[in-house]
């Protein structure tokens, strides 16, 4: 008897196997023209690219606003923040994030202070707010630095000559063309 039961037992595990598989759909199901009209045109929703609203433009785009270069900022304010401070050595720059960090600078009239500073640029288009400077300042004492207060127009001082250059550069490129 016990042979008889476990036999029966395994024949019904198989037919409920085999019934099970008639349910699962072999073919993947595609949206047809009926699927989109129903969903408005768009079957997978709205969608986001990490490259902003307009996507990675690398050679460019016939709709293309003045500065649209593909990199994700202004390029005015990129090269103008670059130039103005390019007597500080950097430690980074990303123009896709529009990030330029540097490293410790040390003017040689004065040797025991330093300065560090982070840009960035928060847009497309060539607007004050745009633009952010955060300026660090450490001086040396007792052979170690330590952190010191920075002047509240240090920073407003340096988007201003960054501005003034990202303009004049736009200037030139338009008289250019």
């Amino acid at each position: 008897m016990f042979k008889n039961t476990t036999g029966i037992f395994i024949l019904g595990a198989a037919l409920l196997s085999l019934a099970a598989c008639g349910t699962v759909e072999t073919e993947a199901k595609y949206p047809t023209g009926l699927d989109r009209d129903q969903t408005g045109g768009d079957i997978y929703g709205e969608r986001e690219s990490i490259f902003g609203e307009g996507g990675l433009k690398i050679f460019g785009d016939k709709g293309e606003k003045e500065d649209d270069n593909g990199i994700g900022v202004n390029s005015f304010l990129w090269r103008a923040s670059l130039d103005t401070i390019s007597f500080m050595p950097l430690a980074s720059a990303d123009p896709f994030g529009g990030a330029i960090l540097t490293d410790w600078y040390t003017d040689p009239e004065t040797p025991n202070e330093r300065m560090k500073l982070n840009v960035f640029i928060l847009g497309k288009e060539l607007k004050t707010q745009n633009l952010r400077v955060r300026a660090f300042r450490q001086v040396k004492r007792g052979g170690t630095w330590r952190d010191a207060e920075v002047s509240a127009d240090t920073a407003l001082k340096l988007e201003d000559a960054i501005l003034v250059r990202a303009r004049e550069m736009r200037i030139e490129k338009l008289a250019s063309e």
